[in-house]
């Protein structure tokens, strides 16, 4: 049992609405896009204070779990679990896994905090009030949502009618909308009783799991045994993935908070962002004397309103007025700010031509449990990359069948292992693993390793990849 709250982090979703930057396989809630931590750490250090909440159980997707692990580790931030969700089904079955799980591990009546991990928050006293309101309505049976103040006539959100006032300010919900168009978010915000919904929650296990057994029964027999069935793998929780398949893919929103007669929502003016889109970015951004928000290798002149972020080039941006030049490793997107909500459009143009498709699908930079790789340049029969390795972390032993590989040290201190015989590498030095041949690289050292590879061969796609012994389970 425990009196504390225990905060549930929703980070698996996939998104390519920041694209170039987010891809399917480098969601948002992993990038740094308004400071030095990135928005999953953001998140985890909202509820950081151990005197009022338990460590975070996140739940998240298989391709994701070793980035939440390191992310969270990066920051010395406690898990108390990593749940991984083995196919998507909305929000629903993933909110009644967690409520399960609390309930198995603290007891029935303690409270969950659900919050989105892509979402820009500022912890301030309209923070802590929402928070207050929405805990005592949650001690009382609510089903609370958070109700944020509309600045615009937004058409990326849904909206939340208040209903009758309830006890400690929160309201009961009159209903949902759907995002509206612009004239209809008018409409709505000029009645003075209509919030953009948040995506957080705060209720007890008990009465999410009541409600869920009320108004989405399949969602909750497909889950509980998903759970009674799942394995435990490290910190992981892997759910049976042929019970979870059975869940009903819906939304929380659908599947109970739209049917309860417990929902509550607390009107809060909490600084609030969804970040679904570039204009979401410039707006909370820091911006110079002429309205732009630049970040990386930039230069900007005669140029007003707008957002520009290079990773890499040296981007120059002159006479322009309201737009977004965002340049990742590998692409850059150009357009106004006003046009933003529509890059998804355009994502689906480039995923739909199979010589564009890598582009929506995977970033040049992939991180792995280990630490991750660059890639720097690919030809014909060659791809030369940057590898990065966290100290005292190593690769799988493996081999290749199609590739030979050229290992150079640029910094730190490399273990090399090829068959037999183990090697250390300084910086300058490099090693030839010839094609087949069995090998590993490790970081003894204290600082990180960073590496030069050169692969050469006949087929060098990342499925190449024999794994014989592996620390992370990927053999």
């Amino acid at each position: 049992m425990t009196s504390k709250i225990v905060p549930v982090i929703m980070a698996g979703g996939k998104g390519t609405r920041l694209w170039p930057l987010s891809r399917a396989t480098a969601a948002k809630q992993f990038l740094a896009l308004t400071g030095e931590e990135t928005l999953f750490q953001s998140t985890l250090a909202r509820v950081a204070d151990k005197t009022v909440y338990e460590a975070p159980l996140v739940v998240t997707n298989e391709d994701f779990r070793f980035l939440v692990a390191e992310q969270a580790r990066a920051r010395d931030i406690a898990l108390s679990g990593i749940v991984l969700e083995p196919v998507a089904r909305n929000t629903a079955p993933a909110l009644a896994a967690a409520a399960r799980i609390v309930a198995d591990r603290f007891g029935e009546d303690t409270m969950l905090f659900v919050l989105p991990s892509d979402h820009a928050i500022t912890m301030d006293d309209n923070y802590q009030a929402a928070t207050s309101a929405a805990l005592r309505a949650a001690a009382k049976g609510e089903l609370v949502t958070f109700g944020i103040t509309p600045l615009e006539p937004a058409t990326g959100y849904g909206y939340i009618e208040l209903g009758s006032q309830l006890e400690n300010g929160a309201y009961a919900v009159g209903r949902f909308v759907e995002k509206p168009n612009a004239e209809t978010a008018q409409a709505l915000i000029d009645t003075g009783n209509y919030y953009w919904n948040s995506g957080m929650f705060l209720f007890s296990a008990a009465a999410i799991i009541a409600e869920l057994e009320l108004y989405s029964p399949d969602v909750v027999t497909a889950v509980d045994r998903a759970v009674a069935e799942a394995t435990l793998d490290a910190d992981f929780i892997r759910l049976d993935r042929d019970a979870f398949a059975q869940a009903p893919s819906i939304s929380i929103d659908y599947g109970v908070m739209e049917k309860t007669a417990n929902a509550a929502v607390v009107p809060s003016a909490i600084q609030w962002s969804d970040l679904g889109s570039w204009d979401a970015v410039w707006k909370i951004g820091e911006v110079d004397g002429d309205g732009n928000v630049v970040h990386g290798n930039v230069t900007v002149r005669d140029t007003t309103n707008s957002l520009v972020i290079s990773r890499n080039a040296h981007m120059a941006v002159q006479g322009m007025d309201g737009v977004a030049v965002i340049a990742s490793e590998d692409a850059v997107l150009i357009g106004r700010l006003d046009n933003a909500q529509d890059v998804g459009n355009l994502v689906k143009l480039l995923a739909a031509d199979r010589k564009t498709a890598s582009l929506t699908e995977t970033h040049p930079t992939s991180l792995r449990p280990w630490g991750g790789y660059t890639s720097i340049l690919n030809g014909d029969r060659f791809q030369v990359k940057r590898l990065f390795v966290h100290p005292a972390k190593k690769l799988s032993l493996q081999k290749h069948h199609h590739r030979a590989e050229h290992w150079i040290c640029v910094k730190g201190t490399a273990e090399v292992t090829i068959g037999d015989q183990v090697t250390i590498l300084h910086e300058n030095q490099s090693v030839y693993i010839p094609q087949g041949a069995v090998h590993r690289l490790g970081n003894p050292g204290k600082i990180l390793l960073e590496m030069i590879e050169i692969q050469t061969g006949s087929y060098l796609g990342e499925d190449d990849i024999v794994r014989l012994v592996d620390e992370f389970g990927r053999t």
